[in-house]
């Protein structure tokens, strides 16, 4: 049920008719969900076989390719709004993709675990890297090849020019701005270029 409400709320983010581009769109609930709910049209991208598949039999528009090699195939501000949710940490190029995400759109949103997470932060402090719905996998086998927080992000925004427009954290379906570094599993953060 919050996985279904994380989603709502970020696509309450996305302005009614947008032209949109997701980015590791997964099986394609959210762009469905937007073309169902706010109208809005556009493509996602990914690179697993089984989720084009989804993405098709969902009708929803998608491009397999892999966002390692950037976005080039898209020229500046073609999109209205440019949603990379729960890839950053799966990426090497983090900060180039950052800022594709601002050149190919005139709006950015970005989600991720926040590691900072006050029971993230304790069970570091008993010995063991945390395991939780945010972060599901043990340290050995997980396919994030790093971790950020709330706070990382802010200082990530400002050292590429990118201009925050709303940010809060999420936790159990529920918007988090009181303290989100520290009280919320997941960072959201809407940007443009400064």
């Amino acid at each position: 049920m919050s996985e279904r409400k994380d989603m709502e709320l970020i696509a309450e983010l996305v302005p009614a008719g947008s032209r949109v581009l997701d980015l590791g769109c997964g099986r394609g609930e959210l762009l469905a969900y937007l073309r169902d709910h706010k109208g809005c049209t556009g493509y996602g991208i990914e690179i697993d076989d089984a989720n084009v598949l989804a993405c098709v039999e969902r009708g929803v528009n998608v491009i397999q390719l892999n966002l390692e090699e950037g976005l080039s195939i898209f020229a500046d501000q073609s999109f209205d709004v440019v949603l990379q949710l729960e890839t950053l940490q799966h990426l090497r190029n983090t900060e180039s993709m950052l800022r594709e995400t601002a050149r190919v759109g005139r709006i950015g949103i970005v989600s991720f675990p926040n590691f900072a997470h006050w029971p993230n932060r304790l069970r570091v402090m008993g010995g063991r890297m945390p395991v939780t719905r945010a972060l599901p996998y043990e340290w050995y086998d997980t396919p994030n090849i790093r971790v950020g927080t709330y706070a990382d992000f802010e200082v990530l925004a400002r050292r590429n020019g990118l201009q925050v427009l709303d940010a809060f954290g999420i936790q159990r379906g529920r918007v988090v701005r009181f303290r989100p570094n520290l009280l919320a599993s997941v960072a959201v953060f809407k940007f443009q270029r400064g």
